[in-house]
C-alpha cells in the first residue's frame, strides 16, 4: 500500500487556500473554540468532587492541555497541512486501521460534545424562563433532542462558516464569563464574598484527596479542548511555522486564566453544595444571581449561556456529519453514508446518522444515568480526546527520528513523553468513580459502530474485488475539505 499521505500539501491541479488568518484572527480563532461548553455548563460538578478548590482542576487541566498543545506545535509546523490527528498518526504508524479509529474517535468527541452541549442548552432555557423542570425530567429530555434535531435541521439546510462570524460568537460567549469575573469583584466590593472558601478541599467520600483531583482534572479537561482544532486552519494561516507557537500557547493562556477566575468567584459566591445542585440552576447562573442581586444580570446570563453552548453544538455537529462523509466517500464507511442532497448539497445521511447517535446518547444520560448529563458526556468527550492526544504525543515522539527538509517549530525533548504520559493517566479508570465508569461504556459503544460499519465496508469492497482501504484516508486535500477534527466547547 502507498503512503496515505503525501509529503505534498496539497494535490495536483488543486489550487492552495487562501492564506488569510494573522495572528489576530488566528488568536481569535482559538481563544473562541476553546471557550464554550465546558466552563459554561461543568463548574459546579467540578466543585463537587472537590469543594471550594475547584480553581485548581481547571489548573491542572491547563497544564496537561498545554503540554500536548506544545506536541501539536511541533507537529502541524514540520506537516503544514489540514487534517490533524489522524495526518499525525498514519504518518508515524502508517497503518490504516488505526488511521481511521483516531478519526472515527475524534467524530465521536464531535457527538458527545455537541450531546453535552444540548443538555447544557436545557438547563439554560430552565433557568432563563423560570420553567422550573427537574433534573431527570420528560420536559429536559423533550428540550435537549428538540435542540439538537433543531440544529440537524440547521446543518441539513446548510452552515457556512467563516472567521468574521467566529470573531462575533466569541465576544458573545467571553462575554458571559467577564460578566462571572466582574460579578465577583464587585461581590467582593459589597462584602459578599467569601475567598477563604476557595482555599478549602473537599474530597467526595468514596476516594481520596488524589484520586478526587485526578477525577475532577479529568472532567476539567473537557473546557480546554479545542486547542487542536486550529491545527486544521495551518494551509489558511499566513506563515503558520513563526505565527502558530506564540498564538497558541497565548490563546491557551488566555483561557487558562479566564476558568480559573471564574471557577474562584463561583465558589466565592456560592456554597459547593448548591453549585453542585442542578435543582438550584445551572452553576453560573447561581453565581449571577447571587452576586449581584440587584444588577438584571440573572436575567440575561442563561440566554447568553445558551448561546454559547448552541454555538459549540452546531459547530461539532457539522464537522462530525463531514467527517462522517469524508470517510464514506473515501470507501471507509458505507457508501450510503456520503450521499448529498440534491437541493440543499448537504450530507443528508451522515447528518440523519449522527444526529440519531446524539439522540441515543441524550436519552441514555436523561433517563438511564445516576450522573448529571452533562458531566457524563462531558467526561466521555475527555476521555475520548485524552486517548487521541496519547497516540499524538507518541506519533511526535516517533516522527522525531525522521527529520524534514525546512525550518518549524521543536518542543523540549521531554515534553510529548509527559504529555502521553500525564494524557493516558487521565484516561484511566483511576480517574473516575464508579458511576463514571459508564464514560468508557458510552465510548465503546460508539466505537464499536465505527468499527462495524468499517468492517462490513471492509468485506464489501473485498468482494466487489476492490481494493480495500488502501490510502482511503489518503488524500490530504480530500481530508481538509471533508473533515477537520471537531470543536469541542
Amino acid at each position: 500500500m502507498s503512503d496515505a499521505y503525501p509529503t505534498g500539501a496539497t494535490a495536483p491541479h488543486q489550487p492552495e487556500l487562501h492564506r488569510v488568518m494573522g495572528p489576530k484572527l488566528l488568536l481569535l480563532f482559538i481563544v473562541g473554540d476553546i471557550l464554550g461548553t465546558g466552563v459554561y455548563a461543568l463548574t459546579g460538578t467540578v466543585a463537587a468532587e472537590v469543594g471550594g478548590a475547584a480553581w485548581a482542576p481547571f489548573l491542572l487541566a491547563f497544564l496537561v492541555a498545554t503540554i500536548t498543545a506544545v506536541s501539536y506545535l511541533e507537529l502541524v509546523t514540520r506537516y503544514p497541512q489540514a487534517a490533524g490527528a489522524a495526518l499525525y498518526a498514519h504518518r508515524a504508524f502508517g497503518i490504516h486501521f488505526l488511521t481511521f479509529l483516531v478519526a472515527f474517535t475524534v467524530m465521536c468527541s464531535g457527538i458527545t460534545s455537541a450531546s453535552t452541549a444540548s443538555n447544557a442548552f436545557a438547563g439554560f432555557l430552565n433557568d432563563g424562563f423560570g420553567l422550573g423542570l427537574e433534573k431527570g425530567s420528560a420536559g429536559i429530555l423533550l428540550i435537549a433532542l428538540g435542540f439538537m434535531a433543531l440544529v440537524a435541521v440547521i446543518n441539513l439546510r446548510g452552515v457556512g462558516e467563516s472567521v468574521k462570524a467566529n470573531v462575533v460568537l466569541t465576544c458573545v460567549e467571553l462575554t458571559g464569563l467577564l460578566m462571572i469575573i466582574f460579578v465577583g469583584f464587585y461581590a467582593m466590593a459589597q462584602g459578599r464574598a467569601d475567598f477563604s472558601e476557595v482555599m478549602i478541599f473537599q474530597s467526595s467520600e468514596e476516594k481520596g484527596a488524589f484520586l478526587s483531583l485526578t477525577a475532577a482534572t479529568a472532567l476539567a479537561f473537557f473546557a480546554m479542548v479545542g486547542f487542536e482544532d486550529s491545527v486544521n486552519m495551518a494551509e489558511e494561516v499566513k506563515d503558520p511555522v513563526r505565527i502558530f507557537p506564540r498564538i497558541m500557547l497565548t490563546g491557551l493562556a488566555i483561557t487558562g486564566v479566564i476558568y480559573i477566575l471564574v471557577s474562584i468567584c463561583a465558589v466565592a459566591l456560592v456554597p459547593v453544595g448548591d453549585l453542585s445542585n442542578p435543582d438550584k440552576g445551572s452553576a453560573l447562573t447561581q453565581v449571577v444571581r447571587a452576586g449581584a442581586p440587584n444588577l438584571p444580570f440573572d436575567s440575561i446570563f442563561p440566554f447568553i449561556g445558551m448561546f454559547a453552548v448552541a454555538n459549540s453544538a452546531l459547530i461539532n455537529m457539522l464537522m462530525a456529519s463531514r467527517l462522517i462523509y469524508g470517510l464514506a466517500r473515501q470507501g471507509v464507511l458505507p457508501h450510503g453514508l456520503g450521499l448529498v442532497h440534491h437541493t440543499r448539497r448537504t450530507p443528508w445521511i451522515a447528518i440523519l446518522f449522527t444526529t440519531a447517535l446524539a439522540f441515543g446518547l441524550i436519552y441514555f444520560v436523561v433517563t438511564r444515568s445516576n450522573l448529571p448529563a452533562v458531566s457524563l458526556l462531558g467526561g466521555t468527550t475527555s476521555l475520548l480526546l485524552l486517548c487521541v492526544f496519547t497516540i499524538v504525543n507518541i506519533s511526535l515522539i516517533v516522527l522525531r527520528r525522521r527529520p524534514v527538509d525546512h525550518a518549524h517549530f521543536r518542543a523540549p525533548f521531554v515534553l510529548p513523553w509527559i504529555g502521553a504520559a500525564t494524557c493516558a493517566f487521565l484516561a484511566g479508570p483511576w480517574a473516575r468513580s464508579a458511576a463514571q465508569m459508564d464514560q468508557y461504556r458510552i465510548a465503546g459503544w460508539l466505537l464499536a459502530i465505527g468499527i462495524v460499519l468499517w468492517a462490513a465496508t471492509w468485506l464489501w469492497n473485498r468482494a466487489l474485488r476492490q481494493r480495500p482501504y488502501s490510502g482511503s484516508l489518503g488524500d490530504v486535500d480530500q481530508m481538509r475539505e471533508h473533515h477537520g477534527d471537531a470543536p469541542r466547547n
